[in-house]
């Protein structure tokens, strides 16, 4: 099944709070509008979330703001690649109070705080600010958003009721700072990549879904990798496109992962739709929660991308681009 894609501005709820159908389909740029995901329908089902990672060439960033109705789930995380070292923290309130988030994507900033926490992310000239403060670690990165990059915007359908909005903006070039434990490190111009998961919606409560992204450059072209599986099943929407240089190659079909996470370390392969990918991790990013109504199983594996991808015109080599793939049970 071919999605139809998305040319012009369209709501994602209806005057009845309810999806819109017309909103269904797939964009190269954020056209939907979700003002709807405010809280006063369909209470505790609504998601609201920013996360944005970076990898540099000795750090991984990461940072989540983020609203469940119920409560606000808000994480920085920082990762020495040489050493292994971790500096975390992550935040968990009752309430939205500790958090703003914008209506729609880009028409205002995404911030949080709460204690020794602090994220900040604003929309700037040409890109997106990314501040986040913890105990030990912080860093300042701006995500640069070049002239015609295109990204994937889709709405996923389970039903009227229950449906979600992603962006996922990947191979965006990163520079900046990062500081952990007193001392600064650049985020170098040209071997740092920022990707965005933009996501508005509301959700089942039990779900698992795979998520990969990759961003690098090869023989002078941005190559940005953009997989997902699980969560879309049987809704007819898929959120799988690869990049080459700014224009992005839809991907409809449903992809065939396989991977083994008592063995993380293993060669993770995704094929299908033109796309033969195979991720070589160094290093998993295991994580849990379990607060009784809400729980979280993640296992993130970071690693380099190599394979091909079949644009209809060209087969596009590419190795060693930077990014993970994760496997994430949710219960919300």
């Amino acid at each position: 099944m071919i999605l139809r894609e998305l040319t012009a501005p369209v709501s994602l709820t209806n005057e009845q709070g309810l999806l819109n159908p017309e909103s269904v389909g797939w964009a190269r740029q954020p056209l939907v509008t979700t003002a709807g995901i405010n809280g006063r329908t369909a209470w505790g089902r609504n998601k609201r979330w920013e996360y944005w990672n970076v990898i540099t060439p000795t750090h991984i960033l990461a940072l989540t703001v983020s609203s469940l109705d119920y409560a606000t789930v808000n994480d920085v995380w920082v990762f020495d690649r040489a050493t292994s070292d971790v500096v975390h923290l992550g935040k968990t309130n009752l309430g939205s109070g500790s958090v703003v988030l914008p209506a729609t994507l880009g028409d205002g900033p995404a911030r949080a705080k709460s204690g020794t926490l602090e994220i900040d992310i604003v929309e700037e000239a040409g890109g997106t600010r990314l501040k986040a403060s913890i105990p030990g670690a912080s860093f300042d990165v701006f995500a640069e958003r070049p002239e015609g990059h295109e990204s994937l915007a889709v709405v996923v359908p389970w039903s009227t009721k229950r449906f979600q909005y992603t962006v996922k903006d990947v191979a965006r070039p990163a520079s900046g700072s990062v500081t952990i434990h007193g001392r600064t490190y650049p985020v170098p111009a040209g071997q740092s990549w920022a990707v965005l998961d933009h996501g508005r919606g509301r959700w089942p409560y039990d779900i698992a879904w795979n998520w990969g992204a990759g961003s690098g450059t090869m023989n002078g072209r941005v190559i940005g990798l953009q997989v997902g599986d699980r969560w879309t099943d049987g809704t007819g929407s898929t959120e799988n496109s690869v990049l080459v240089g700014t224009t992005l190659y839809k991907i409809h079909e449903k992809l065939q992962w396989s991977y083994d996470l008592d063995n993380w370390a293993d060669p993770w392969r995704i094929i299908g739709g033109g796309l033969d990918a195979t991720l070589r991790p160094f290093y998993n990013k295991e994580s849990s929660m379990n607060l009784g109504v809400l729980s979280n199983r993640t296992d993130q594996c970071f690693g380099y991308w190599s394979g091909t991808f079949d644009t209809g015109s060209e087969v596009v080599e590419f190795e060693n681009i930077i990014g993970f793939a994760e496997d994430v049970h949710n219960r919300w």
